[in-house]
């Protein structure tokens, strides 16, 4: 699939303490192939995916998971 073909989104984020907690969001979505950019001082996260093969509820789960929450 072409790069044009990844959705692109950016969600207000809540629960982080710290610039380490970002990064770690970073590390998390990187780690199942979203191209992920957290900022803590806007306290929002930034995504590029591939819908046909990472869904959008997958993300919210691992951002969830980690006691984060996205709107």
């Amino acid at each position: 699939m072409s790069k044009d073909k990844y959705l692109q989104k950016t969600y207000k984020i809540t629960g982080m303490d710290c610039p380490a907690c970002s990064k770690l969001i970073e590390m998390d979505l990187e780690d199942i192939g979203v191209t992920a950019v957290c900022n803590y001082q806007k306290q929002t996260l930034s995504v590029e995916y591939d819908p046909a093969k990472i869904s959008e509820d997958k993300i919210k789960k691992i951002v969830n998971a980690s006691k984060y929450s996205l709107s």
